[in-house]
Order: C-alpha cells, then sequence, then structure tokens
C-alpha cells in the first residue's frame, strides 16, 4: 500500500527547520512519506562566501537535514532575492506536487517578514490548486492530479507580520517529542550560524528556534514546545471538513477553539 505523502516548501534552507521540521517528523512517525522543498539556494547567506560556494555549502546542509529528518530532498530554483511570483517558478513547483501527490502542504505564512517566504507561500498555494488542472503544464511535464490536498500555513518568523501585528495560530501542534531531532537538523545549517547573528540579531539560531517553539507551546496552553498553523481554505483544494493534520496526530493536535470562533463561515 502507497505511503501518504505530506511536503513541506520553504524559501531558503533552514526555514523548514524553524518552523515546520518538528510537524514533518510527527507525519514520518504516522507513516507518511515526507518531502523537502526550499525554493532558493540561500546564495545571500554569508558575509564570508560568495554566491557560488555559498549555493554548494548550503545544498550539502540543506541534504544533511532532509536526511536527518527522513525527508526526501527536492532541488530548487532560483537564488535569495529572485523568488518572485512567475510562471516558471509556478511550472516548476507544480511538478512536483504533481510528482508527490501530497494530502498535505506545509508552507510559509501568507504574512511574513521578507518577500520571499512570502512569495514562496503563493507559489505553493496555487501549484497545490493547479495539480488538478490538466490544461496548465508543469515544468517538466506531469500529468494533472486531482487527488484533495490541504495547505497548512506555519506561523511567521518572529510570530508577527510586516506590520508587527500578533499572527494567531488555528491550531499547535506538540513538536516536544521531535524537538532534539529538529534542533539537529537546524544545526546542519552551520554557515547560518554568523550571518544571523550580524544581520539579524540571532546570537544562536538554534536557540532562537528554541525559544520560539518554547512561546509557540505557551500559546497553546498545552505543549512545552509547539509550532502554529492556519489551514488553508478548502476550495479547490480538499472537502470543506478535511483536516488530515488532525487525523494523523491525534492527541499532538490541537485546534483553538477561540481562532475557530473567530473565522467567518458562509
Amino acid at each position: 500500500m502507497t505511503k501518504p505523502a505530506a511536503i513541506a516548501i520553504a524559501a531558503h534552507p533552514d526555514d523548514i527547520e524553524f518552523v515546520m521540521a518538528g510537524t514533518l517528523c510527527l507525519l514520518r512517525e504516522a507513516g507518511y512519506a515526507i518531502h523537502y522543498l526550499n525554493v532558493a539556494s540561500g546564495s545571500g547567506g554569508s558575509l564570508e562566501h560568495g554566491p557560488a560556494a555559498l549555493r554548494r555549502i548550503r545544498r550539502q546542509e540543506a541534504r544533511r537535514a532532509a536526511a536527518l529528518l527522513g525527508a526526501q530532498h527536492h532541488e530548487g530554483y532560483v537564488d535569495d532575492l529572485e523568488v518572485v511570483y512567475s510562471v516558471p517558478l509556478l511550472r516548476a513547483v507544480t511538478a512536483v506536487i504533481r510528482s508527490v501527490r501530497p494530502t498535505i502542504v506545509l508552507t510559509h505564512s501568507p504574512q511574513d517578514y521578507m518577500e520571499d517566504h512570502t512569495t514562496v507561500s503563493r507559489l505553493a498555494v496555487t501549484a497545490a490548486f493547479a495539480r488538478g488542472v490538466p490544461n496548465f503544464a508543469s515544468h517538466p511535464r506531469r500529468a494533472a492530479w486531482g487527488g484533495d490536498c490541504t495547505v497548512y500555513h506555519a506561523l511567521p518568523h518572529g510570530l508577527v507580520d510586516q506590520l508587527r501585528r500578533r499572527v494567531a495560530a488555528g491550531a499547535y501542534v506538540d513538536t516536544t517529542s521531535v524537538q532534539a531531532t529538529k534542533l539537529a537538523a537546524l544545526a546542519c545549517h552551520e554557515s547560518q550560524h554568523a550571518w544571523l547573528q550580524s544581520t539579524q540579531g540571532m546570537n544562536s539560531y538554534l536557540r532562537e528556534m528554541e525559544a520560539m517553539s518554547r512561546k509557540v507551546g505557551r500559546r497553546s496552553r498545552r505543549f512545552a514546545h509547539a509550532e502554529g498553523w492556519r489551514r488553508h481554505s478548502h476550495m479547490g483544494f480538499c472537502p470543506a471538513g478535511a483536516d488530515p493534520l488532525r487525523d494523523a496526530l491525534g492527541e499532538k493536535y490541537r485546534i483553538d477553539a477561540a481562532y475557530e470562533r473567530g473565522l467567518v463561515s458562509a
């Protein structure tokens, strides 16, 4: 029997590890085949290496992290700050989704501090929608697939949007049991230590991730470490009540009732 599949689609090497890797690990434990895609190469993230050297370094780091998580690594397409909402990129991401056939897509928040993240969020959503549109050609060409696909958006880095407003989660995943694996996967991206300290004030990117997951855990009012998610609209993707994260993770998944009450329904 073929395993169900889930894919994490992020902008740069290390983005998955910061806000998605715990959930990805738990899905693997629940019997999912998991996949790992960074759209950009990470070519901008250094004050020491040039772009060509950094592409090689960060690709190797990402491949090690994906292997540690037990995920299939997919190659990216463009350099940092070249992630634009374009037909060529949309065709490429659509090809991956049609090949993987994921019932779960994990991606960035539509609101985040930098455009590479928000653009990847848009690309992932449209590619998931285009999975079943036979008249839209992917590159490389892959047959359209009409299976159910639910998209989940991670919380933004810093847990606020571009205008510094708090972003609430619709559901929380208890990542406490896989926190050590998540930290080890993030540690694979060792080239980022000096860069993040110099440019974004992260004295240790490992401690920063740990602090963020604890903060999300406190927001959940239940878990020591957590990742927060918002479920994308079902229209064009899956049945209205579909929540495959809930079905796969059981007690490790907590819906925020207050968030759900605040949603506008038809």
